[in-house]
């Protein structure tokens, strides 16, 4: 149910429509809205103020919220960036896009998006910054990344070292002036900040206290993880900063009521056990989604458990588009109209090969299910190290635990993993894992504590292992259903800085 000035237009315009008196060509023009998809490069979910952060300050975030709806239980697909973003443009799981479940690989051509679906409606569809990414186009059979044409002609000197040159914002309104009379557009602001590297020391050069920093329990409370911090909240805030000019420039051509704005970020931030691991900090994310002329009750709080892949349908349901056969996610429209409505009661999120940092550039594969009380986590191949092998030489990136970016976080707990007080959280982010891992969220928000194999816990255990399996099997997933399972074997197109280093052949 749309709200009730839009819905009688609907009526009115439908009767129209039947009576001939209206072209088909002008509803669509009143009826469709534009989309702008703004997506931060490693966002975990407690990093914006609305969500309770008490350091980083986002108020195009906080605005969207206010003016919209704010999500507390979106999951990315997967924390690892390129197969993240696949899922959202395909509205498909990592498990049914073959290469396209590794980062470094290619999204095929076979795969539709709603981007390819909204430009063949008529919408102008573009993208600046990081649209899907990294990888190559070409072996796919794509000659234009999927998030659309690009614009980038538009440069600007940062704020600070580390973050990139490209003015988002000017390329957006570069984008708008390409627009004919009426059309409806669909544009995706990726920026390539929270992303490291950042230029250390800009958190107290902007005058944040560092003991005022959360400090997540999976780290060590030590002055050098709270200056890191403090640095990637403040790229964060200029992530919010573009994001607030975009919405500045809709508002200047009079059509804010009739845009979708959604911002999110692809997975969570860039530290130990937190990106490119199914934790909350490296799968949970922030969502915001603002649209005056489709949300009735703006300013609600969704407790519901979505997906971002779920974005892909809910925004062709709003362009009045179908959704293709392919698509297994599921519209969220209904959120939008009814405050009462529930979406899932779990989301489910994977991880294949991130960067290759194991003996033949083979990943860790996984898969989980998060509900209200409980993550559950199934290890494929538990002998393998989960965040790289602790020797460089057989990693892409020719460093130790190569799916850990590197960090003074990342550093300092290395270096300090024989020390009382380090160990266990070192162990915890560098260690081997089990085949399954359960975490009462309740009583352990942070998931350090597997309650696996424990026998008060075996029902559950038991029943979130049967309700993962079952959707597995239900999506085609070849490791529960049985087929070929390619993705230690597809080609790396990253970089390789280890002399020789190279994906394993296919086995016969």
């Amino acid at each position: 149910m749309v709200t009730i000035q839009l819905r009688k237009k609907f009526t009115l315009i439908h009767l129209l429509l039947l009576s001939g008196i209206w072209p088909a060509a002008h509803l669509q023009a009143e009826s469709r809205p534009n989309i702008l998809f703004c997506i931060s490069d490693d966002q975990s979910y407690i990093h914006t103020s609305a969500n309770g952060d008490p350091v980083v300050q986002t108020p195009a975030f906080d605005r969207v919220a206010r003016e919209g709806l704010r999500f507390t239980h979106a999951f990315c697909d997967a924390p690892t960036c390129g197969p993240s973003r696949s899922a959202i443009l395909t509205g498909q799981p990592i498990w049914r896009l073959e290469e396209a479940g590794n980062i470094h690989s290619t999204l095929p051509a076979k795969f539709a998006t709603y981007t390819n679906r909204l430009e063949s409606a008529g919408y102008l569809v573009g993208y600046t910054g990081k649209g899907w990414s990294p990888g190559r186009l070409e072996p796919g059979g794509r000659t234009q990344n999927p998030a659309g044409k690009i614009f980038d002609n538009r440069y600007k000197k940062p704020p600070f070292k580390a973050m990139s040159h490209a003015d988002y914002a000017g390329n957006f309104e570069d984008f708008l002036a390409d627009l004919q009379d009426d059309q409806p557009f669909c544009f995706w602001l990726g920026t390539y900040e929270s992303h490291r590297a950042f230029q250390p020391g800009i958190g107290k050069l902007t005058g944040k206290n560092p003991d005022a920093v959360n400090v997540p329990a999976i780290f060590p409370d030590h002055s050098v993880v709270r200056n890191d911090l403090l640095d990637y909240l403040v790229e964060v805030e200029h992530f919010d900063s573009v994001v607030a000019q975009a919405i500045d420039a809709i508002d200047a051509r009079g059509e804010l009521d009739n845009t979708i704005i959604v911002i999110t970020s692809d997975h969570g931030m860039p530290f130990p056990r937190a990106k490119a691991s199914l934790y909350d900090a490296g799968s949970r994310v922030p969502l915001a989604i603002r649209w005056p002329n489709g949300i009735e009750k703006p300013g609600r709080v969704i407790n519901s458990f979505v997906n971002l892949s779920d974005l892909a349908p809910t925004f062709l349901e709003a362009a009045h588009l179908d959704k293709p056969p392919s698509m297994t996610a599921q519209s969220i429209i209904h959120l939008f109209n009814d405050p009462s409505a529930r979406h899932r009661d779990a989301a489910f999120i994977a991880m294949e090969r991130h960067d290759g940092c194991r003996q033949g550039g083979k990943g860790y594969p996984c898969r989980a299910i998060r509900t209200e009380n409980y993550l559950y986590i199934h290890n494929f191949e538990p002998s393998r190290w989960p965040s790289g092998s602790p020797d460089p030489t057989v990693c892409a990136r020719a460093i130790p635990f190569g799916e850990i970016d590197s960090s003074p976080t990342k550093t300092f707990m290395m270096s300090h993993r024989n020390e009382h007080g380090n160990a266990r959280l070192a162990e915890l982010a560098f260690g081997m894992r089990p085949a399954e891992e359960l975490y009462d969220i309740r009583t352990d928000p942070d998931q350090m504590n597997n309650l696996a194999g424990r026998m008060d816990v075996k029902e559950v255990q038991y029943a979130l292992q049967q309700q993962l399996f079952e959707y597995l099997k239900s999506t085609d997933d070849p490791r529960v259903v049985g087929g070929d399972i390619l993705w230690d074997y597809y080609p790396y197109y990253g970089k390789v800085t280890t002399k020789g280093w190279q994906v394993d052949p296919r086995p016969e």
